[in-house]
């Protein structure tokens, strides 16, 4: 099974000149900055820049770090303030833009701590399914992510097990997926 590194790990391997470790850490936690950048209303080619923002932020500071294994909360706070920050620039509208099209969206609010606590959460829910293995992850998948859970017949047939095997594998997939979400700090 393939072990993740944890931030601090990664962070240790970044100041050590590891350029995979930057590229893992940038990967873990895309997404999030992403999905900050987005629910706060910003355009893809903005949410862009956030990205960037946050990502140098990140790496000019990486040395002075404290916290290594609350990366992840630190980053929300930087994506969100960066996100607010581009955001207000678009509404005071700079040069080059058209004042009267961003005077015509409606006001956007940061989202709130709850929200971008569950953005976060759901985070480290796909990094812990992401290390579980291919036949546990499927089942879940087909179990808890989709729009319409499938029969236990249906699960059968696609993952060709037997389906009286289906719920003592789904309590063990679970049991698995909640000591790595342990592993990775999930309240």
């Amino acid at each position: 099974m393939f072990e993740q590194r944890s931030d601090t790990e990664l962070v240790q391997a970044c100041l050590a000149g590891d350029a995979n470790a930057w590229r893992e850490l940038v990967q873990r936690y895309q997404r999030l900055v992403y999905s900050i950048s987005m629910r706060c209303g910003l355009a893809p080619e903005d949410a862009d820049d956030v990205f960037q923002r946050v990502f140098t932020i990140l790496l000019t500071r990486l040395e002075t770090c404290r916290n290594r294994e609350r990366l992840g909360p630190w980053l929300t706070t930087i994506a969100r303030r960066e996100a607010w920050r581009v955001f207000q620039e678009r509404q005071s509208g700079r040069p080059g833009e058209d004042a009267d099209a961003l005077e015509d969206r409606p006001a956007i609010e940061p989202p709130p701590d709850a929200l971008l606590e569950q953005i976060e959460a759901q985070d480290l829910i796909l990094r812990a399914m992401d290390q579980l293995g291919e036949r546990c992850r499927m089942l879940l998948q087909h179990l808890f992510f989709t729009r319409e859970p499938p029969s236990y017949a249906e699960i059968a047939q696609k993952l060709s097990m037997p389906e009286g095997s289906i719920g003592p594998t789904r309590a063990r997939c679970l049991q698995r997926l909640r000591r790595i979400l342990d592993s990775l700090g999930f309240e």
